[in-house]
């Protein structure tokens, strides 16, 4: 009699049957650590490519700025570009006066406006010029110049005429300035040019620039005044207005 196997439940009298077949373990490859693992790879992966096109953006724009600054440099050595200069080449003053009870001043003022372009490359083209008149800190009146093309090495000469009446509130200073400048037949009145410009290049125009001149301390005499004592005006050369 055979022994008894450990797996049989009770007793067994024939041949000695062997063992059921262990079972395979298979491996599995749906574990956890290997989900984990891609999508960390794929995270580092986006992040690289991120920083790769941030990178080449700010490499982009680098190199954009430095060829700009460079053609910037050429241009202007070779049209060595200057200042262009305005003057108040004449003016005449028919009449100036102050109402006390309603604050209204009459006025008639000529300007002439002289601007001289000295640049041998370079034009220029004014698409609007304003020109103000102003006694102390008060504009009385403006008036607007037709627009024009001024070529290089150019001298243009511009009429401005300013005629009305505009309520005008002096202060204390002003109503004493005006008093003597009426005792005086000479009235410091000044005038400030607001311009919208464009530069040509030979056959480049540049972006529209909005620059403010002002032209301060005019002496002008009353053309119907008789206590000038022969004063004749002087032309004033405009400065950049960069208030």
């Amino acid at each position: 009699m055979g022994s008894k196997q450990p797996y049989l439940n009770g007793a067994y009298y024939g041949p000695s049957i062997p063992p059921p077949p262990a079972k395979s373990q298979r491996r599995s490859y749906n574990s956890p650590g290997f989900g984990c693992c891609c999508f960390s790879c794929l995270g580092s992966c986006l992040r690289c490519c991120g920083c790769c096109v941030l990178s080449l953006i700010c490499n982009i724009l680098i190199a954009v700025a430095v060829i700009l600054g460079i053609a910037a440099l050429i241009l202007w050595l070779i049209f060595r570009p200057n200042a262009v200069k305005f003057y108040v080449s004449d003016a005449n003053l028919d009449r100036f006066s102050l109402d006390p009870n309603s604050n209204n001043l009459h006025y008639s003022l000529d300007l002439n406006l002289t601007i001289r372009n000295p640049n041998q490359r370079v034009g220029v083209y004014y698409d609007e010029i304003s020109v103000s008149g102003y006694y102390g800190d008060q504009r009385f009146g403006s008036v607007n110049v037709s627009s024009f093309y001024q070529g290089h090495k150019n001298t243009t000469v511009i009429g401005a005429k300013m005629e009305g009446q505009n309520l005008v509130v002096l202060g204390d200073g002003a109503r004493t300035d005006l008093k003597e400048d009426e005792k005086s037949g000479i009235y410091r009145i000044g005038a400030k040019l607001r311009l919208s410009v464009r530069f040509k290049f030979w056959f480049i125009k540049s972006w529209k620039v909005k620059p403010k001149m002002k032209c301060d301390d005019l002496k002008i005499p009353l053309g119907s005044s008789n206590s000038t004592g022969g004063f004749k005006f002087q032309p004033v050369q405009c400065e950049l207005d960069i208030s």
